[in-house]
């Protein structure tokens, strides 16, 4: 009750303001200007609130990290302010100040694909403030480049920019905010919300445990195609809120290149990914060895309880993302990933290989064009070594069910219908399908439930 207390000034706010949502207009009681002007402030926001439970399932044993076999049900909710400065020709910053608070089903533990986007292993009942992303941001042109009006959104102001350009990015930022973008499946607010949708599973990309991390991304962008590569901090335990400092021996870096497609007219993207990760993780086989004469110290630095001592985690793989415009109304994406799995995960979620497939629907037949329709398929996979960890009794810091003797992939299914309420206002109904939750096919299958209100303007 004292989390709903905490939030009913925010939620009565909102309903009051839904009338105005409602009007064409409403956007200019909010900005001095169009969207497609040359903008110096920029402010934008979004509130969040998903419920997702699960009915009993079967399970024929469970361990610390087991998705709870009996009903249950859980609640998140974020609110984010997005802030942004122009500072002179092709330079701002940008500050997002964010509260969240409540939690994912069983903390958000038992499934190595998490069911809530929104949510993170600490996740705490009470409201959260902090900054999310500050960082600063210079755009330089290329000689004889063109110049396009960017429209202002989410920390982006709108500006005239150019067409071929390098974008320097350094602060505190998300390096979901520059790779692995996909038009269909990348924002867990508004579309589909398991972890491994939202993002390649396989990528252990270095963040804290909110998904944030601090350093520098370079940008060399033309109409066609785009290069990026980043340099950013590890955290300091498994995914710990504290980012490891030690830039000499704890850091990653990732790279991926962007082409442009075209087909019949419809736009699409291919996007290769490589990531190198260095950090405090444990070798999985070394884990194992240790516990096998009595010594289980391992456990606790793969979980992230405890500090590691030595920098001998080298974690590296690749992924590929692609989305296609078939129609006005409807496209498709696809992912897969893969990394070496020898050392534990660090800083995302237990996948070690990861393919997605799915469509996004528009329901302008329906005559809702605001509304969208997905369906994905999901499988999820780990390494021999990270398998054999997890049979031997270890935990990782998301999955663990005490043994794994019937491994098998998880697959999960998820669909979601998100209808637009209102001009800022959006609802949205999700089901998720889940076999062999965390690897085991001795629990499961889980039916999980969600709806979701979203408001951004």
């Amino acid at each position: 009750m004292n989390y709903f207390r905490k939030y009913r000034t925010v939620l009565f706010f909102l309903v009051l303001c839904l009338p105005l949502f409602s009007q064409d207009d409403a956007r200019g009681l909010y900005f001095k200007g169009k969207t497609d002007s040359i903008e110096k402030w920029s402010f934008h926001f979004q509130l969040t609130t998903i419920v997702q439970g699960h009915p009993a399932f079967n399970a024929k044993y469970s361990g610390a990290n087991s998705l709870h076999d009996t009903a249950e049900s859980a609640l998140s909710l974020t609110t984010t302010f997005y802030l942004g400065r122009k500072l002179w020709k092709g330079a701002a910053l940008y500050c997002d100040p964010e509260v969240a608070g409540g939690k994912g089903m069983s903390y958000a533990l038992g499934l190595a694909g998490a069911a809530n986007g929104e949510t993170y292993r600490i996740g705490d009942p009470e409201p959260t403030a902090y900054i999310g992303r500050a960082y600063f941001q210079q755009v330089i042109a290329l000689k004889n480049s063109k110049c396009t009006l960017q429209d202002g959104e989410k920390n982006q102001l709108g500006d005239l920019v150019p067409c071929s350009r390098i974008v320097i990015t350094a602060g505190k930022f998300s390096l979901a905010d520059f790779f692995d973008e996909n038009n269909y499946s990348h924002d867990p607010r508004t579309q589909f919300m398991n972890w491994s949708a939202m993002e390649n599973g396989a990528w252990d990309y270095p963040a804290n445990t909110r998904g944030y991390t601090s350093g520098f991304v370079v940008e060399l962008i033309n109409p066609d195609w785009a290069v990026r590569v980043s340099s950013v901090l590890e955290p300091k335990q498994a995914n710990a809120e504290v980012m490891d400092l030690d830039i000499a021996k704890a850091h990653g870096e990732t790279m991926e290149l962007e082409k442009s497609l075209n087909f019949k007219g419809h736009p699409g993207t291919l996007r290769l990914l490589g990531f190198h990760d260095i950090s405090r993780a444990i070798n999985y086989r070394a884990a194992i060895n240790a516990m096998a004469h009595g010594d289980s110290s391992s456990i606790g630095i793969i979980t992230g309880r405890t500090l590691g001592t030595a920098f001998n985690g080298l974690k590296y793989g690749f992924g590929l993302s692609f989305d296609q415009e078939l129609s006005r109304d409807m496209g498709i994406f696809s992912r897969v990933g893969w990394n070496d799995g020898q050392t534990s995960t660090w800083a995302f979620t237990e996948i070690d290989q990861t393919a997605t497939l799915g469509l996004s629907i528009k329901a302008t037949q329906l005559k809702r064009p605001f509304d969208t329709f997905g369906l994905a398929g999901i499988v999820n996979g780990i390494s021999k070594d990270h398998r054999d960890y997890l049979n031997a009794g270890g935990y990782g810091f998301i999955i663990g069910d005490g043994k794994l003797t019937n491994y098998r992939p998880e697959q999960i299914l998820e669909t979601y219908y998100s209808a637009r309420i209102a001009r800022a206002l959006w609802l949205t109904l999700d089901y998720q399908f889940v076999m062999n939750p965390a690897y085991n096919e001795d629990r499961g299958p889980v039916n999980i439930f969600s709806a979701r209100v979203h408001v951004e303007f």
